[in-house]
């Protein structure tokens, strides 16, 4: 499946000092989880929780895709982690902070010292001004196949409010996703960290896929819902698109590379938008059976 159409609506970080928490992920409706013995894990409980994650980890997640967030290089269990994480049984390891493809090389040596398997993907948290300065270098690593917004850490580094809009993190979204999509890597939008504001988190969703996000990262169970409903497609988009590629498929077939439906110019880039609208519901569909 393509990095980018397969389902990522929303991706739930999990501490990894929890094995309660870790073992409830195994019902929850989210797509993805963020396994992390990262920024939610104390100093004194790094090792303990990397023993979590990667237990769990090999139990595995069914349907969902399981990255492990590891330390990073330049603290004391960040080359321990990508160890550990080489065979954990993970679709991906995220590393945080990333602002060199150096460390990219580095994090993947190691991994490959651990034993991890080829093909086992590197994902990029985008957090600094450097992350988004170099974003798109990033990007261009073989190995990488995601990247993450760290708006939280952003914040803190550009000195920025977030203010509901989110106004201030719109040159680094761009930025990001720019970066992602010339690449043709899966990119996620940041969390929302207020936990009782819904109608908040519902606006963060919308702009967030309208802005190009595959999907959203979340910190708590009673966000999924949400980020689950706004990035999916719509019955009515999916209808149209249905409508799209028929009508331009007749208009081919008539020797006619554009036609008009409901006074609009379809073309052939419209045919591609509405396939990969089509199968993205597909792929949702398909995860939801699993």
């Amino acid at each position: 499946m393509h990095p980018t159409t397969r389902p990522r609506r929303s991706v739930l970080y999990m501490p990894g000092s929890n094995p309660r928490a870790l073992e409830k992920a195994r019902t929850l409706a989210a797509d993805g989880l963020i396994l992390d013995i990262e920024d939610a894990v104390a100093p004194d409980q790094k090792a303990a929780a990397r023993d979590n994650v990667v237990a769990a980890s090999r139990q595995g997640y069914g349907r969902r895709e399981v990255l492990i967030r590891v330390n990073g290089l330049g603290t004391p269990w960040g080359l321990a982690d990508l160890h550990a994480a080489a065979n954990a049984n993970a679709d991906g390891v995220l590393l945080p902070k990333v602002e060199t493809v150096e460390e990219l090389r580095t994090a993947s040596a190691a991994l490959d010292a651990g034993g991890a398997p080829p093909t086992l993907p590197l994902w990029c948290m985008i957090e600094t001004p450097l992350g988004v300065i170099r974003a798109s270098e990033l990007a261009a690593e073989p190995r990488v196949a995601g990247l993450v917004m760290g708006t939280s850490d952003l914040a803190k580094e550009l000195r920025c409010a977030h203010t509901p809009g989110r106004e201030p993190f719109f040159t680094a979204f761009g930025a990001t996703i720019l970066a992602g999509r010339a690449y043709g890597l899966a990119v996620l939008d940041g969390v929302h960290l207020d936990l009782e504001d819904a109608a908040g988190l519902e606006a963060a969703c919308r702009q967030g896929r309208d802005f190009g996000f595959d999907g959203k990262t979340l910190i708590h169970p009673k966000q999924l819902e949400a980020a689950n409903a706004v990035f999916a497609p719509a019955e009515a988009e999916l209808a149209h698109a249905e409508r799209v590629i028929a009508a331009f498929a007749e208009a081919e077939a008539q020797g006619r590379g554009v036609v008009l439906l409901d006074g609009r110019l379809v073309e052939n880039l419209h045919v591609a938008v509405a396939r990969r609208l089509l199968e993205t519901a597909s792929a949702i569909r398909r995860a939801a059976e699993a």
